[in-house]
């Protein structure tokens, strides 16, 4: 029962089980009621998000690989703290258990966060659909 790592408002698979937006805003203009219902998430957990500053940062400037480097060590590094690391491991030991999805609104994973938190949750011990079917998922979706 692995977890999918997914972007948000894409259309979900049939056995994907709930969805947590790791994202720090919900998005704009959507109702909350409306937000499962249009396949962003059923459960917000903006603590494994970057900090809004990261955020900005981030996306104040293209990434080179230097600046890639930046976000993940300070992204890695917020996700060390004990809140954000107590919901990793909880997160991998459902993934034993259940199936369910996390995702962020970015189009091109290799450069998200989600990326990050995909290999925080394998380090710890989840069991998380492989690259190759991800990509394939991405590819189907138009996304590739």
């Amino acid at each position: 029962m692995p977890i999918r790592v997914v972007r948000l408002g894409t259309a979900r698979e049939p056995d994907e089980g709930l969805r947590l937006g790791t994202v720090r805003r919900p998005p704009r203009g959507v109702r909350k009621e409306d937000l499962a219902k249009q396949d962003y998430f059923d459960v917000w957990t903006p603590e494994l998000a970057p900090t809004s500053d990261l955020v900005s940062w981030a996306l104040s400037e293209p990434f080179t690989p230097p600046r890639w480097r930046r976000y993940e060590r300070a992204y890695r590094s917020q996700m060390g703290k004990p809140p954000a690391k107590r919901l990793i491991n909880l997160l991998a030991e459902l993934s034993h258990q259940t199936n369910f999805s996390i995702g962020c609104y970015c189009a091109d994973e290799s450069k998200c966060h989600r990326s990050l938190l995909r290999h925080l949750l394998e380090t710890a011990g989840a069991d998380i659909v492989s690259g190759a079917a991800a990509e394939d998922r991405a590819e189907r979706c138009g996304y590739k």
